[in-house]
């Protein structure tokens, strides 16, 4: 297979996670990205925003400690719910004069007492629109966005879906991060007609190693992912085993990264969901 994704001569790996509620948690966090630094040099660390916006504050504590206290190259999430132009301008302000240059530019989910996104007052209603305030707000910072291999779950259709990650790209996003999924054909189909369609920015699949089943089952539902029936069937099999479910998610990450780098993926990013273990064996393997 040829270079589909404009793969660079080093490939990036990174690693996300979400900020914790509590201080104590925050310090168990950090130590583990310094773990995860010491044994695997990831490229940069993402911290996403917090339903509704709710942890913007400690998003902004573990980015700026990841960065200045350990290191690694960190990128913050920001996303357009429940905050205004101006509150985005000053959250991203203070980013900046912080030191962190890359933000992930996203629509963010609805609250759960909301069945729709509603746009906040003098707020965005599309992660293209947040992109474009971003890059004309915040010239010297690299934006990037997120895409759907299997499209989003309020796109009308597969060509929608792929006309709103070009506008993205259009507005300033220099890279795009694929959503999850569990089935290469998917993502190396997207790249294919993202090219076609003339996005040339880097696509970085995005991993989430299977630890737990039930869970699984939640975030595919949200977001339109697929679970292969071959796999699926192994984790109903064992889904009161804790440890087999995790052993089959690992092995299946494995697996699609091998085929992703081989097939010319840029790298790989991981969602972590905190849990460490099952990237760093994923890591080890590969």
């Amino acid at each position: 297979m040829t270079d589909p994704t404009h793969t660079p001569r080093k490939r990036i790996f990174s690693f996300e996670f979400f900020p914790p509620k509590t201080d104590e948690g925050v310090v168990n966090l950090l130590r583990t990205v310094e773990d995860l630094r010491d044994a695997h040099a990831p490229d940069y660390v993402s911290v996403t925003y917090g339903a509704g916006g709710s942890t913007r504050t400690r998003t902004l504590e573990v980015v700026s400690r990841i960065q200045n206290e350990l290191g690694i190259r960190a990128m913050a999430h920001q996303t357009c719910v429940a905050a205004s132009r101006d509150e985005i301008r000053e959250h991203v302000g203070v980013l900046r004069d912080r030191g962190i240059t890359h933000v992930l530019a996203l629509r963010g989910d609805p609250p759960k007492d909301r069945a729709e996104f509603v746009a906040p007052k003098d707020g965005f209603r599309y992660g293209s629109d947040l992109v474009a305030f971003l890059r004309e707000t915040f010239p010297d910072m690299t934006i990037g966005a997120a895409c759907y291999p299997e499209v989003h779950p309020e796109s009308r259709t597969a060509d929608d879906d792929l006309r709103f990650a070009k506008l993205k790209v259009e507005n300033g996003a220099k890279f795009l991060i694929t959503q999850l999924f569990f089935d290469n054909d998917c993502y190396f189909r997207f790249v294919d007609r993202a090219r076609a369609a003339g996005i040339d920015v880097p696509i970085v699949p995005g991993i989430m190693p299977i630890t737990n089943y039930a869970q699984i089952q939640r975030f595919t539902k949200m977001c339109g992912a697929t679970i292969p029936k071959d796999l699926c069937a192994r984790l109903e099999r064992f889904a009161d085993d804790p440890a087999i479910v995790m052993a089959n998610g690992i092995e299946q990450a494995v697996r699609q990264c091998r085929d992703l780098l081989a097939g010319g993926a840029p790298g790989v990013h991981f969602y972590t969901l905190n849990k460490s273990h099952a990237t760093r064996s994923v890591l080890a393997a590969l």
